[in-house]
């Protein structure tokens, strides 16, 4: 790398797996951060910074992050202006609007982590919905009576299946993608650029 780069990823074990597997492959030297308390990484060609999922595109759009690696349902939530230059692939997950199964009648109250997309969806289909912001077990939200339909990812369904209910329609088919800032762009051209290139499939 010629300049130092920082780098958002999602904190947590499983969360922060598969983009520190990415940087591997990309050829960056990343140790075993696994046990370690510490959410800031100064290693030997970039910074990496441990945030919560929704937190990414916030970094990389402000510039406390030069880059981050991030779900697209996150990047879509936030609403943040960042350059999206890479589909990183990954586990495949898809956001989906879920009811009862066998339900039926108007949807009055969904419930969401992603306030602002589920927003977005009832207004694009013309529904008289309120959305409820949740952030727990939002299939329970849904069985006892809470709310009518849940938008939510789903990766294998299992979940679903167990609790009673079905996607009634797949919005989005989501993946992790690399963002940059802005001003990144401009001020450290030739690193970006390579980051870039290295992570390419």
């Amino acid at each position: 790398m010629k300049r130092r780069l920082t780098i958002a990823i999602p904190g947590g074990e499983r969360s922060k797996a598969y983009p520190i597997e990415l940087l591997r492959r990309a050829g960056l030297h990343i140790p075993d951060l696994s046990g370690s308390r510490s959410l800031k990484h100064e290693l030997e060609e970039v910074t990496l910074l441990e945030v919560k999922d929704a937190d990414v595109p916030v970094y990389v759009d402000i510039g406390v992050a030069d880059c981050g690696i991030v779900g697209k349902d996150w990047i879509m939530e936030s609403g943040r202006d960042v350059y999206e230059p890479l589909d990183l692939g990954g586990p495949a997950y898809r956001l989906s609007l879920i009811r009862l199964r066998g339900a039926t009648g108007r949807i009055e109250r969904v419930a969401s982590k992603y306030a602002r997309i589920a927003r977005g969806v009832i207004a694009a289909k013309g529904m008289a919905a309120d959305v409820l912001p949740l952030n727990g077990k939002l299939e329970l939200a849904v069985t006892v009576g809470l709310v009518d339909a849940i938008l939510d990812v789903v990766q294998t369904g299992r979940t679903l299946v167990d609790n009673g209910l079905e996607e009634i329609e797949v919005l989005h088919k989501l993946s992790m993608r690399l963002i940059v800032n802005r001003a990144a762009l401009k001020l450290k051209v030739p690193t970006v650029r390579e980051l870039i290139h290295r992570l390419e499939p």
